[in-house]
């Protein structure tokens, strides 16, 4: 089990916040499957840490639904329900365009140049990565750094937090969705909208963006 790890992330201020990035990035990408279990000591191995971090970021992990821990039997990768699917959309349709507004209307000079080497880099769909895991680590990557423009860090960590669930679903059934790349490509207005400062625009796509993702999973389940 290889570690990845994605990126636009703040560097981990401590051992467990760096085995609490990589394990959930590696379980929201599906890297490590649902079911499986996950052995601290390989971990920690794999991440040249104690396991003491690595139990750490497990009891995260579990606050954030992405691992479960049974007594005597060890720590595994909670299941994807697809039946969540409403559940989860229900709260991003109304703070994903949120955040898309806020970061128009807040992202600092930096965070706008952040964005804008984004939109640069993959501004068509032939600019986008070919291997689906990429797409979705790139999507992962977008859509932080919308929530970290926002500039309110309470919406930021709701946000991640759900994005990581609907991404389990969404990579569950990667292979049978016919339009991905499309799906991702429509990140490219959403940025520049929100690089020109159009709150209302950012908004409008976001809503967009996310009842479209709802509707493609569902026409292949």
């Amino acid at each position: 089990m290889a570690i990845i790890s994605i990126g636009s992330e703040s560097a981990p201020a401590s051992l467990a916040d760096r085995a609490y990035l990589a394990l959930r990035d590696q379980l929201t990408t599906l890297q490590i499957r649902p079911g499986e279990p996950i052995d601290d000591i390989r971990v920690a191995s794999e991440l040249d840490v104690g396991r003491t971090p690595v139990r750490e970021a497990l009891k995260r992990l579990e606050d954030d639904r992405l691992v479960i821990s049974y007594p005597r039997r060890g720590t595994f990768a909670t299941g994807v329900e697809i039946t969540d699917l409403a559940y989860i959309n229900e709260i991003r349709l109304q703070l994903e365009p949120l955040a898309a507004r806020r970061a128009a209307e807040r992202a600092s000079a930096a965070q706008r140049d952040e964005l804008q080497a984004l939109l640069d880099a993959y501004k068509t769909v032939e600019d986008l990565p070919t291997d689906p895991t990429e797409l979705m680590r790139l999507d992962i990557t977008i859509h932080r750094s919308i929530y970290r423009a926002a500039g309110n860090p309470h919406l930021e960590d709701v946000l991640v937090r759900y994005h990581n669930l609907v991404t389990r679903i969404f990579c569950l059934f990667l292979e049978r969705l016919t339009d991905v790349a499309e799906h991702i490509n429509e990140h490219s207005a959403i940025l520049s909208a929100i690089i020109t400062g159009d709150g209302d625009a950012a908004a409008e796509l976001t809503l967009q963006h996310v009842t479209g993702f709802e509707v493609g999973v569902r026409a292949v389940i």
